[in-house]
């Protein structure tokens, strides 16, 4: 039976998860994997990094790393990812081993489980595995850059690196015996709202304020239901959001710009562009609507860029067999779930890598009260065993 040794993989992520990586600085990071990874044998010849971070809006210190190590026996090409950036309140983590979890000594910050768990995983199942001596199939590991501030990394992975992936399975948020077989599709919205400039004293009239039609038009788009939770009979379901709203210099003049972002998101494509279309008609209709004592009204720039498209894996996928199998193993029990956030699957499903997500018993991510459950780690970090075992056998 093949089984792990839990202080060791504890400390892993101990030591990843205090290792500073926002988006587009991941290199550090990068670098301890490296390092562990050639320590338990794997052949320096087995890392590629791509160019993804040549193709991100923010460029990035690094690309996506590629590790492909040789079978040593026949078989489908098992590929395990996880992303190596954390959001900005884990900078300065300190992991510490708390009872049955782990937490910043920090109290200020967030821990960095998201998703340092996921890559302490990948490489615990590779050490163990080599150091046991068993036989395995071909396996390649992802490890994706840029994944918080718009899956960026698995957006533009080189596909031609990667190469050709039997079956796929991504560690990142949740249980572990969640298994997200299919997720929802995001698009981002910027609307730019130009007003007309006036002394807010003395000539109010004369001016457009970019405020009043931004307000104006949240106001229809709350009212006619296209903002929060989104219901529409026959039309379809989504949600929508005005999460960032900026704009005015001073309170005497008369707001002549407003910038806002927003998002909307459904699991079918065609809610989700409706969604779209319905937010650029309200802030277009505000803007006309509006006018000075010239008759002269404001405008809208109005961009829209997709974040991730809705994927579903279908049931027979042989990936969600072998993810439901490796939960039995351990001794959970496992359940399919849709998710209604982004994953690095969305876009791996859009370069023709269907992948399962696990989870690694990460909670309350994003905040500064982040929190580990060791025991749902190491069992995330036995189910990536089994998965690139040939054995099958029940993982300690």
């Amino acid at each position: 039976m093949l089984s792990i040794d839990s202080d060791v993989a504890i400390q892993r992520f101990l030591d990843l998860a205090a290792i500073p990586g926002l988006s587009g600085q991941e290199r550090a990071v990068m670098t301890r994997i490296i390092a562990m990874l050639t320590d338990a044998g794997v052949d320096p010849a087995c890392f590629q990094f791509d160019d993804a971070n040549t193709r991100s809006r923010i460029g990035g210190e690094i690309g996506n790393l590629v590790v492909k190590i040789p079978g040593t026996v026949s078989g489908p090409t098992t590929m395990l990812s996880a992303h190596t950036d954390t959001v900005p309140i884990c900078v300065g983590s300190e992991p510490f081993v708390d009872g049955d979890q782990v937490r910043s000594l920090n109290a200020s910050t967030g821990l960095g489980a998201d998703d340092r768990s996921g890559c302490a995983a990948l490489v615990t199942a590779v050490v163990e595995l080599l150091k046991s001596g068993q036989a395995h199939a071909p396996i390649t590991l992802l490890f994706c850059v840029q994944e918080e501030i718009g899956l960026y990394g698995a957006r533009y992975l080189n596909r031609e690196v990667l190469g050709h992936v039997g079956r796929a399975f991504n560690f990142d948020g949740g249980t572990v015996e969640k298994l997200t077989c299919g997720a929802i599709g995001g698009e981002k919205m910027t609307i730019t709202v130009h007003g007309i400039p006036a002394h807010a004293g003395v000539s109010p009239q004369a001016g457009v304020s970019a405020i009043v039609i931004a307000a104006n038009a949240i106001s229809v788009l709350h009212q006619n239901g296209w903002l929060g939770r989104i219901e529409k009979p026959g039309i379809g379901v989504g949600t929508a959001n005005v999460g960032v709203i900026n704009g005015g210099d001073a309170t005497n003049v008369v707001t002549p710009l407003v910038t806002l972002r927003a998002e909307a998101r459904s699991h079918d494509a065609m809610m989700r562009k409706r969604i779209v279309t319905e937010l650029e008609t309200a802030f277009q209709s505000a803007a006309a609507s509006l006018t000075n004592n010239a008759g002269l009204s404001g405008r809208i720039e109005f961009e829209a860029r997709v974040d991730y498209e809705a994927f579903a894996l279908p049931d027979d996928d042989p990936s969600i067999m072998a993810g439901e199998a490796a939960v039995r193993a351990v001794g959970r029990v496992p359940y399919r779930k849709i998710s209604d956030g982004g994953l690095d699957a969305n876009w791996l499903f859009r370069h023709g890598v269907p992948a399962v997500t696990f989870g690694c018993g990460q909670h309350n991510i994003h905040t500064s009260d982040e929190r580990l459950i060791i025991a749902d780690y190491l069992d995330s970090c036995r189910i990536a065993l089994h998965l690139i075992s040939s054995s099958g056998e029940a993982i300690a």
